[in-house]
């Protein structure tokens, strides 16, 4: 059994609907430093993040504390929008908004997606150890639904930095503790 510390990347420098792949705001980087502050005595663990900025920027936090370079996989990336991260992102907010209201098993949701969720959730049954992997809200969400039997897109509101975990003893997902929730709007 390995312990998954899911922790949602800082604040972000611009919107989802903005900038395909923003770094940190100055909040987001202090965010980062706090949750490096809580979580770095407990370690070190194995540490990843997906291949975004934010994420990496959050992650550099434990790299700098650990002592440790992060992997990426990009497995535990963003949700892939319908027109690819360059694409026109004025309709990703409305896209996402519509998507994070339905299910996983509804019809009408882009087969792609369904294959999309798949992957992060056999990426984190492969981890072999305790690790941190640092990463993004559907993301999270995705796993807690897995692990908990929640067919919905949107469980729950991990806040910045939030620390949801999970193991995976036999592959198989099973939630020890939600993290911290916020009022995260998409934008």
């Amino acid at each position: 059994m390995a312990l998954l510390y899911l922790i949602r990347h800082g604040q972000a420098a611009g919107g989802w609907t903005e900038d395909p792949d923003p770094g940190l705001a100055e909040e987001g980087h202090a965010q980062a430093r706090a949750m490096a502050a809580a979580i770095g005595p407990k370690g070190p663990f194995g540490l990843v993040a997906s291949p975004l900025r934010r994420t990496r920027l959050t992650a550099a936090a434990l790299e700098s504390t650990w002592g440790i370079p992060a992997g990426v996989d990009p497995r535990v990336g963003e949700i892939p929008s319908p027109d690819g991260p360059e694409g026109e992102l004025a309709n990703r907010g409305a896209w996402l908004a519509r998507v994070m209201s339905t299910t996983w098993d509804d019809p009408g949701l882009a087969p792609g997606l369904t294959d999309w969720r798949r992957g992060v959730i056999e990426a984190l049954g492969e981890v072999g150890e305790d690790t941190v992997v640092v990463s993004h809200f559907v993301v999270i969400n995705a796993a807690v639904g897995a692990a908990t039997g929640d067919q919905r897109v949107m469980v729950f509101r991990p806040g910045y930095c939030s620390v949801t975990v999970l193991d995976n003893d036999g592959g198989g997902l099973r939630l020890v503790e939600l993290g911290g929730q916020s009022a995260t709007l998409v934008r």
